[in-house]
C-alpha cells in the first residue's frame, strides 16, 4: 500500500499531478495561469514546483494561483539542486519557496538530488524537524537510486521520521526504474509521482513530424533522448497513436500512469493546447491489448541481478 496525500480540506490527491518548471518560462504569466485552470477543470490538485525552477518565478506564480483555495491543493516543492542539502542550505532555500509560495506549510518537500557531500545524518534531522515545526507534511526524494533511497530511508526512520514520496523519471524510452525504483516502492509502500512521461517532448511525434524543440536546443535534453532507437520508438508510437485515432502524448502518459507503481505521473506543457493530450490520459480506456502493444516498442530493461535467463 502506497503512502496517500489529502489537501488540507481532506481531499484525495488526484490522479495526476502537473509540474510547474515552465510558469514563467517558455509559459508567460497569462499562459501560467490558464494551465492551472485547465488543471483545476479537470479536476488536478496537485501541483509540483521547484526552487530552482525558473529562478524562482515558477513558485511565485503558482502561490499566486493557489492562494484563494489552498485548502483545496497538494502542494509540492523541492531544494537541493543547487548547493546541496547541507543543513544551512535546506533551510535557507526552503525559507525562500516559503517566501515565493507565499505559504507557511507544503505538502511535500523533495530533495531535488542526492548528495554525497552531505551526511544524511545532517540532511534529515533538518527535515524532521521542519516537519516539526508543521512547515512541512511528507518528505520525497527526487532522482535519487533506489539503494539511495533505502539508505537515507533508514537514516529517517532513525531520527523518527520517514521518506514517503519518491519522484523518478519514468516514460515508454526512459525504464531503467522498473528495474529496482519501482519494485522498492511497492514492497515498501513509497508514493511514486514521476516525471516526464513524455520524454521531453519526444514522444508527442513532433520531432519525428520534422519540429524543433528542447531535444534539439538543449543539451541536457539532447544527450537524454540523443539515442536512435529512442527517435525509432518515438515515430512508433506516432504510428500506433495514428491507428487507435488518439493522439500519440494521450497513449504515452495513459502507458505510465496504468503502471500500478506509479501513483500519480507529473504532467506538464506550455499552453493548454500542448496539455490537452496529457489531459486526455485521465479517462482514455487503455486495454491489455494496447498496453501490451506499447511496452513492446521499448526494450525492457534486463533484472537487477542482470540474469536474463530469469525475466
Amino acid at each position: 500500500m502506497t503512502a496517500s496525500f489529502k489537501t488540507p480540506a481532506g481531499d484525495p490527491v488526484s490522479r495526476f499531478c502537473f509540474g510547474t518548471m515552465q510558469f514563467g518560462g517558455k509559459a508567460d504569466t497569462a499562459n501560467s495561469q490558464a494551465l492551472y485552470d485547465a488543471c483545476r477543470d479537470a479536476g488536478i490538485n496537485f501541483f509540483d514546483t521547484a526552487d530552482v525552477y525558473t529562478g524562482g518565478t515558477s513558485e511565485t506564480l503558482l502561490g499566486g494561483f493557489a492562494k484563494s483555495e489552498r485548502d483545496k491543493l497538494v502542494i509540492a516543492t523541492k531544494v537541493g539542486a543547487e548547493g546541496g542539502a547541507s543543513r544551512d542550505k535546506i533551510l535557507q532555500r526552503f525559507d525562500g519557496c516559503r517566501r515565493r509560495l507565499d505559504m507557511d506549510f507544503v505538502e511535500i518537500l523533495y530533495l531535488h538530488r542526492w548528495d554525497a557531500n552531505t551526511p544524511l545524518e545532517e540532511s534529515f534531522e533538518t527535515l524532521a524537524e521542519l516537519q516539526q515545526a508543521g512547515k512541512v507534511g511528507a518528505i520525497g526524494v527526487s532522482n535519487y537510486a533506489a539503494w539511495q533511497v533505502m539508505k537515507a530511508q533508514a537514516v529517517a526512520e532513525s531520527l523518527g521520521t520517514k521518506i514517503s514520496i519518491l519522484q523518478p523519471m519514468y516514460n515508454l524510452v526512459k525504464r531503467q526504474a522498473e528495474v529496482e525504483m519501482l519494485p522498492m516502492a511497492q514492497s515498501e509502500g513509497f508514493a511514486v509521482a514521476s516525471y516526464s512521461p513524455l520524454g521531453g517532448g519526444l514522444l508527442t511525434g513532433k520531432y519525428s513530424a520534422g519540429e524543433e524543440g528542447r531535444l534539439v536546443t538543449d543539451a541536457m535534453y539532447k544527450a537524454r533522448y540523443g539515442v536512435d532507437w529512442m527517435h525509432q520508438a518515438a515515430k512508433d508510437l506516432s504510428a500506433l497513436a495514428k491507428e487507435h485515432a488518439v493522439d500519440p502524448a494521450t497513449l504515452a502518459v495513459a502507458w505510465v500512469a496504468a503502471n500500478s507503481a506509479i501513483t500519480c505521473p507529473i504532467i506538464s506543457a506550455r499552453s493548454v493546447a500542448q496539455l490537452e493530450p496529457s489531459l486526455a490520459a485521465l479517462d482514455y480506456d487503455l486495454t491489455d491489448e494496447l498496453m501490451a502493444q506499447l511496452t513492446t516498442l521499448t526494450p525492457t530493461p534486463a533484472p537487477a541481478t542482470d540474469r536474463l535467463e530469469e525475466a
